[in-house]
């Protein structure tokens, strides 16, 4: 995930103001098509059978921010993310997913490719490229958070464009299931390669539980989200997170370990009112022998992390009342990020969310401020007005 680095130094109002004139206009256009909401927008299907068919869809985050920091006062379009889904069922007990990821300028990359053999709610097997067992954001995904900028805290070793994975996925295999109130997800991967020191080939495990109290959560697999606008009624979810790896960073020169565990909360309660209230809140700590700033010795290149912990906390509220299609929904969303060898940062961010139809259709608008990225180290402070789009299909 590309850190973006976003100043406490104002926006002007002539900014902020176009880019609530362009929401506005935005979501009015949505307001002349009132049976938008009724729309499927569902992928392609071909079924063959009840336990064999093929299925089609496609994702797409679009956005254009404006920054202002004491070395960067610019504005961009850009396609945030485009993702292809293609999944199918071979067998009552088999199916597959092959999904690709295209960001910021980038070239399309495969970020899943894998076996599902799913025989019961309780016990369930992936097997290929796939997600880690990670804290909530990391398996929210881009297209399931209530907030636009949930990826401001440090990041695990698969959740980096890198030697050790690509956005959160890895080579390996997660064993998971529901039994009553307990999700668990248990998993051995590939980890980082043995170019960066990892010789002996130790693998990267993770694992993590979660207890709902309320409803259990239903959703795709062992994938989370941010927000379910209320659809399963009073949740109250809370989880632990374990991942850890020999040689998971370092050099090809000198190796060291990494480990790190996670906690996060998630409530979302439906109040008398009809409204919809959500909080998500999260703390983790990572441990790693080398650093960006303690890198080893030697001249070789660094996988590098993080090294200290990172909190958040988010909040948001669903109004009861349709505006057309759509349904509007403010949310607050606070990080903070302590490196052990550094400065600490953090960032708020407030956003309203347009929700034409729960995660398929959406339009934002967020203002960020402060000195938090995906490094977990301090970048420049910035001011950020970002107006997004989410639209998928499947």
């Amino acid at each position: 995930m590309s850190p973006v680095f976003i100043s406490p130094q104002p926006l002007s109002l002539k900014i902020l103001a176009t880019y609530l004139v362009r929401t506005l206009v935005l979501c009015s256009a949505f307001l002349t098509i009132p049976a938008m909401a009724d729309l499927p927008l569902n992928g392609l299907k071909f079924e063959h059978d009840d336990t064999t068919w093929l299925t089609i869809g496609t994702g797409l985050r679009l956005q254009m921010a404006s920054r202002n920091s004491d070395t960067d006062d610019s504005s961009e379009f850009s396609i945030n993310s485009q993702r292809f889904y293609i999944s199918g069922q071979l067998h009552e007990y088999l199916k597959f997913n092959i999904n690709t990821e295209k960001y910021e300028g980038d070239s399309m990359m495969t970020i899943d490719a894998l076996l599902r053999f799913e025989f019961s709610p309780a016990v369930n097997l992936w097997v290929g490229r796939t997600l880690v067992p990670s804290d909530r954001p990391g398996l929210n995904g881009p297209y399931a958070g209530m907030s636009w900028n949930q990826y401001r805290q440090p990041l695990f070793s698969a959740d980096y464009d890198g030697p050790a994975g690509q956005l959160g996925r890895s080579e390996g295999g997660v064993l998971w299931g529901t039994t009553g109130k307990l999700q668990y997800q248990l998993g051995a991967f590939e980890g980082l390669e043995d170019d960066y020191g990892n010789d002996s080939d130790h693998l990267l495990y993770a694992g993590r539980l979660a207890y709902n109290f309320l409803n259990v959560e239903s959703y795709s697999g062992y994938y989370t989200h941010g927000t379910y606008y209320g659809t399963q009624g009073n949740i109250l979810t809370a989880a632990i997170v374990l991942q850890s790896q020999s040689d998971g960073t370092g050099s090809k020169a000198e190796s060291g370990d990494f480990s790190a565990y996670a906690f996060d909360i998630f409530s979302e309660r439906v109040l008398s009112n009809g409204g919809v209230f959500t909080f998500e809140g999260g703390y983790k700590e990572i441990d790693a022998d080398f650093t960006p700033v303690s890198p080893p010795p030697s001249d070789d290149k660094c996988f590098c992390l993080f090294d200290g912990n990172s909190h958040y906390a988010t909040a948001g509220y669903l109004f009861r009342a349709a505006v057309g299609p759509g349904k509007f929904q403010p949310y607050l969303r606070y990080t903070k990020n302590n490196p052990s060898d550094a400065n600490s940062s953090d960032s708020m961010e407030w956003g309203l969310n347009y929700v034409i139809i729960n995660n398929k259709a959406s339009v934002n608008l967020n203002y960020v401020s402060g000195d938090t990225n995906a490094s977990g180290y301090a970048g420049k402070d910035t001011d950020t007005v970002t107006l997004g789009i989410i639209l998928q299909f499947y």
